[in-house]
């Protein structure tokens, strides 16, 4: 049954596969997208095929009318846009989903919210189950994303407990994959940009920091999953590589599979970074049948193939 289907963050890295794997499936598609982090470089193969509104979700929203279903990928996810503006992070958060949830209460659409492992914060129970309650600074400089996220989360579950409305929610472990933003600071492709560039690989700390990875292609599937299951399955739901790597691990596979065997370049590890994150995926195989299928060297040599025409 084709679909009215309402995806803010559209443009960015995330919202524009899925936006191509919906339009795959025959709905009908209305992105929104401030372009802060997202770029229209992302959804130009399909912009005659959707209704695109460039608009903050921090500002009251610009679209009427009847949804089947929201999904809301509206935040800068990496530190460094993150941290630009924190105050304008937490209100993208907060404010963002109050008012993707007013109209979701109006129009009777199920709605989705991209939340984060980062609300397990530093975590002190490894890996991490969806019923640990995390461990976070509240006053840090990574704040004003986990503990917007964290608020995120709470006003679903307040309007589904008051308004009866269908609420999905993911907790998104670190992703990779095409269309990733070079300049975002992530892991993966600042690896992949140094090693195409020759420079140095920049580690930070001692680089024994554990991270899980999972390519895009397998999260949205995840993302579809979720939203078919019945209304009761609210989540939150881990959905991630249960697969862990140090970060040096990591650099020893970027060189390999960009053929560019550089130096590593050490530096302190940034306030409040996680020295571990690993989800634990046991509710995604059983409630979704899901689990990722695409490993990390076949995901990196697509997204090193990606780059390679960009850098």
């Amino acid at each position: 049954m084709k679909k009215h289907i309402l995806i803010t963050g559209g443009a960015g890295f995330l919202g524009s596969h899925l936006i191509d794997r919906l339009l795959a499936q025959g709905h009908e598609i209305v992105c929104i997208d401030n372009l802060q982090t997202g770029t229209m470089e992302n959804i130009k193969h399909i912009i005659d095929e959707i209704t695109f509104i460039q608009h903050d979700i921090t500002e009251s929203l610009p679209v009427v009318g009847h949804f089947d279903e929201i999904y809301n990928l509206a935040c800068p996810a990496s530190p460094i846009h993150y941290q630009a503006n924190p105050v304008h992070t937490f209100k993208t958060s907060v404010l963002g989903a109050l008012h993707l949830l007013e109209l979701a209460r109006q129009t009777g659409a199920k709605i989705f919210q991209a939340s984060t492992s980062e609300v397990y914060g530093d975590p002190l129970v490894h890996p991490q189950p969806e019923g640990y309650w995390g461990h976070v600074n509240p006053i840090g400089i990574r704040s004003c994303y986990d503990e917007g996220k964290r608020g995120a989360e709470t006003l679903f579950f307040d309007y589904a407990r008051m308004y009866d409305i269908e609420i999905k929610i993911v907790r998104i472990f670190n992703t990779y994959g095409p269309r990733m933003d070079a300049k975002d600071g992530r892991v993966v492709s600042n690896f992949i940009v140094q090693s195409l560039q020759n420079k140095p690989l920049t580690v930070y700390g001692d680089g024994q920091q554990t991270r899980s990875f999972c390519y895009v292609d397998d999260l949205i599937d995840g993302f579809l999953r979720l939203m078919a299951t019945p209304k009761h399955i609210t989540g939150p739901v881990n959905l991630g590589n249960p697969n862990a790597f140090t970060m040096l691990e990591l650099a020893e596979k970027v060189m390999k599979w960009t053929g560019n065997p550089t130096s590593l370049q050490y530096q302190s590890l940034p306030q409040d970074d996680p020295k571990q994150r690993q989800p634990i995926i046991e509710e995604a195989k059983q409630l979704l049948n899901w689990e990722p299928k695409i490993m990390l060297d076949e995901g990196l040599q697509e997204t090193i193939a990606y780059f390679k025409g960009r850098v």
